[in-house]
């Protein structure tokens, strides 16, 4: 090998050398703390409320639900505070809805809330979607007193394509420990204690993309958890149970008597709008 070559091969080993140096000792990138807290998805210990829509509609659900939840909070709580920007991965619509959601996130991204009431988590079930609240949000008789002016006529914003929409009062992973661990929390301050004797109550679930659980065995858990005391009443409950199970979460509330008068939170139904 000539000078010449040596030359060269020991300048690249030297390159190569102190790029590997430099990218040892490079910091690595981090996604900013905001962007990094609404790519996480639904967790373990978040609170919310769900909702189905018409199939290829969710990108415009989302935007539905944004606004109506966002005016209730101002009736009910005097508060500006907004959404975060909406995270649906079923957005597959084209033209006008992608490009009304792009321009919500930029406006979000030029007029950020730090720390909003509702934000939208992506999900990859169609027809499926999830908005996540913080107090003083609270999702049961948030979503109650939606419906309860839907049966009742009260003017609101409408949701053309939105369906069922279902609070979440606490999750956890979807294990037997995590819904021992929800069903108590949730359960507690309505079935336990002698001065809440003699409920009589019912227990509906949904379980979605998740095959470890059965519905069977979830009601017999949650059934041991409401305790001694308590009498199952499948149509005259007090209090009804709701379940939720997607993939590797699992929430749960209760719900008051009217839940079946108010069309099973069923927006679409309140407004007599038909399913499409």
């Amino acid at each position: 090998m000539d000078a010449q070559s040596k030359k060269r091969k020991a300048g690249s080993d030297g390159r190569d050398a102190a790029s590997t140096k430099k990218a040892k000792g490079k910091k690595q990138w981090s996604m900013p703390r905001k962007e990094a807290a609404d790519s996480r998805g639904i967790q373990p210990g978040d609170v919310g409320i769900w909702a189905t829509c018409a199939m290829k509609k969710e990108a415009k659900s989302v935007a539905e639900l944004r606004d109506l939840f966002q005016d209730y909070a101002s009736q009910l709580y005097g508060t500006t505070h907004g959404t975060g920007a909406a995270r649906d991965d079923n957005a597959d619509e084209q033209g006008a809805d992608i490009e009304a959601e792009i321009q919500k996130e930029l406006d979000d991204i030029r007029t950020p809330d730090a720390d909003p009431l509702f934000t939208s988590v992506r999900l990859d079930t169609q027809c499926l979607l999830f908005f996540k609240t913080r107090p003083p949000v609270e999702p049961v008789s948030f979503a109650e007193k939606i419906c309860q002016d839907a049966a009742d006529d009260v003017e609101q914003k409408r949701c053309r394509f939105v369906k069922r929409i279902t609070p979440i009062e606490a999750t956890a992973k979807a294990t037997e420990r995590g819904l021992d661990d929800v069903a108590q929390s949730v359960l507690a301050p309505h079935f336990h204690g002698p001065e809440r004797a003699g409920k009589k109550f019912a227990i509906r679930t949904s379980i979605r993309n998740n095959k470890e659980f059965t519905r069977d065995a979830v009601i017999k858990k949650v059934a041991a958890a409401v305790g001694p005391g308590h009498k199952v009443d499948l149509g005259g409950y007090d209090l009804l149970i709701l379940v939720e199970i997607y993939k590797n979460i699992c929430g749960m509330s209760v719900v008051g008597s009217n839940f079946d008068k108010l069309k099973r939170f069923n927006l679409a139904e309140l407004h007599g709008v038909d399913d499409e």
